[in-house]
């Protein structure tokens, strides 16, 4: 495994993230949403831009998540709100995959 560089953190195991399927990982002191959408990576921030709420607890389909406490729904890949209540984009992360394990870039 090589070491991080260049702002890229290991946020989860390849294995940890079924397909179609979201779980939830801490990476540097951050909750986020790690996401496997065939076979497709994304990262965003955890909690829901409306209220706080775990996105990960959410409710998957195809690329949206439905947030579990509002029914709030955002694209996955870019963040962006999708239906009422959420009007404020979520925040995505680039992710790349190295030796079986997700890395995610913080952009500060």
């Amino acid at each position: 495994m090589s070491a991080p560089q260049d702002g890229w953190q290991p946020v989860a195991q390849v294995e940890d993230v079924e397909e179609d399927d979201v779980i939830c990982a801490r990476s540097c002191g951050r909750d986020l949403a790690v996401f496997n959408i065939e076979g497709s990576y994304y990262v965003t921030d955890d909690c829901c831009t409306h209220e706080e709420a775990s996105l990960s607890e959410g409710y998957l389909q195809e690329d949206t998540i439905e947030c579990p406490r509002h029914q709030g729904v955002f694209h996955v890949p870019t963040g962006k709100p999708m239906a009422a209540p959420v009007t404020e984009p979520l925040r995505t992360y680039q992710v790349r995959v190295e030796d079986g394990r997700l890395w995610v870039r913080f952009d500060e």
